[in-house]
């Protein structure tokens, strides 16, 4: 671990972003540009003093996720991602097999939807980051670990995954599911892709029956209906942003303005704000 080149990194990084680059308000009192380190820290998901002592060569060597975390802080791109792993004491990510690295373009869009719910899903089905809003209206799907990270697998193995849609349209959701999963077996079937299709043929029937079906191509809708505990049904637009380097895909949430699915959704924002 290169302590003194790590803290510099970390600060020339900070400094070159500014409030708005990561959706924060500028606010009238400040006086130079660049982000303040508490806000990085809020940000990374990490107490100000600890990442207060980073920058001061002080504490111990950051972790793996901590510096996953403070990647996606700064808005990091790939080759600064890999450069502040190794000069944390880290190899730089297996790009092949870690895909949670969210581009900071990808970011920057995300950070301006902070009232929408909007989320960024892997090729893999994992959701790797939501607004509030997002987590206020199907929950916070990036907490999960090991094969349950992705919805392909949660489908077929916890039914609570199935609550978000009405029961008529379960079925189809299934279907769609495993037929974007097919999609991704066909890219890399030893990957992960792999390992979520042979663990769910060994526990779900229901997946097995499908997946000889071989069906290719479904694809959602762009409307969707999903159900919230408290308000119930909710008519939704569904777009989608693909990112073809990252591989990755940016789902926003809208609805017709004036009906009540869109009043609906501005009381969500409300809340989770």
């Amino acid at each position: 671990m290169d302590r003194a080149q790590l803290a510099d990194f970390l600060r020339t990084r900070r400094e070159a972003l500014q409030p708005e680059d990561v959706g924060l308000p500028r606010g009238a009192r400040r006086r130079t540009g660049g982000l303040r380190r508490e806000e990085v820290a809020a940000l990374a998901g990490m107490s100000a003093d600890y990442y207060g002592r980073i920058e001061q060569q002080r504490g111990p060597a950051p972790s793996e996720p901590m510096l996953a975390a403070l990647a996606r802080a700064l808005h990091l791109g790939l080759e600064e991602r890999d450069h502040l792993f190794r000069l944390g004491g880290h190899p730089a990510p297996r790009r092949s097999l870690r895909d949670d690295h969210i581009s900071p373009g990808m970011m920057r869009i995300l950070d301006r939807l902070d009232d929408t719910p909007a989320m960024v899903i892997s090729r893999w089905g994992e959701t790797l980051l939501q607004t509030r809003p997002a987590v206020a209206l199907v929950g916070d799907e990036t907490g999960f670990s090991g094969l349950a990270r992705s919805v392909w697998f949660r489908w077929f193995t916890d039914r609570v995954s199935r609550r978000l849609y009405p029961e008529e349209h379960q079925i189809r959701q299934g279907r769609i599911f495993a037929a974007q999963l097919r999609a991704a077996y066909a890219t890399e079937p030893g990957g992960r892709a792999g390992e979520i299709v042979e663990a769910l043929l060994a526990r779900s029937s229901e997946f097995a029956e499908i997946w000889a079906g071989h069906e290719v191509g479904l694809t959602h809708t762009e409307r969707k209906t999903l159900i919230h505990p408290e308000l119930g049904a909710l008519d939704l637009y569904c777009q989608n942003l693909f990112d073809p380097a990252q591989m990755q895909t940016l789902l926003v949430f809208t609805a017709v303005p004036g009906s009540p699915s869109h009043e609906k959704l501005q009381l969500l924002a409300a809340v989770s704000a």
